[in-house]
């Protein structure tokens, strides 16, 4: 029999003084929230498994079959839950670990270089003097070879004077 049949069936067989006229029934004293051997309960369900009771073998080897699988499942999916959890645990971790390391590298970095600024503004002047200088012996390479230049003019005219007055 179905559970709509023994629904049916029991509705039926419900005495007309526990329906009123707005069809309502009264819950308190309903015979389907009363169970057969422990009276009253608050279940609502038209089921008339007992845990006790003789039932079908089958039904009984599927179910307890079925609570197994579902075990396992939800076993092995809190298994694979925790085995990911400890994973994205390592990973933080190995990744807490870099930054560290790249927090220590910047920082020697950073240190390395306010002294390498310390130095070259130390430096400053001195580099501001060896700039000078090369400006002066640029211009001073530039008048020797003007002046080297006049002097082989200076040479080429004696040279042309001297034969002159030579032949003269």
């Amino acid at each position: 029999m179905t559970s709509i049949e023994s629904q049916a069936r029991d509705d039926a067989a419900m005495p007309q003084d526990l329906i009123d006229i707005g069809n309502v029934v009264d819950f308190d004293e309903n015979p389907r929230c009363e169970s057969p051997k422990r009276g009253t309960t608050l279940s609502t369900s038209t089921s008339s498994f007992e845990a006790l009771d003789p039932h079908d073998p089958n039904l009984s080897r599927l179910a307890n079959t079925m609570f197994q699988k579902t075990g396992e499942y939800l076993q092995e999916e809190l298994t694979a839950t925790h085995a990911e959890y400890r994973l994205l645990e390592r990973l933080n971790n190995e990744a807490i670990g870099k930054y560290a390391e790249l927090k220590t590298i910047a920082s020697n970095v950073s240190h390395v270089m306010v002294a390498l600024n310390s130095k070259y503004k130390k430096l400053q002047p001195v580099l501001d003097n060896i700039n000078e200088i090369e400006d002066s012996v640029t211009k001073l390479e530039q008048a020797a070879y003007k002046l080297a230049a006049y002097s082989k003019r200076l040479e080429a005219k004696y040279k042309e004077i001297e034969k002159d007055g030579k032949i003269k």
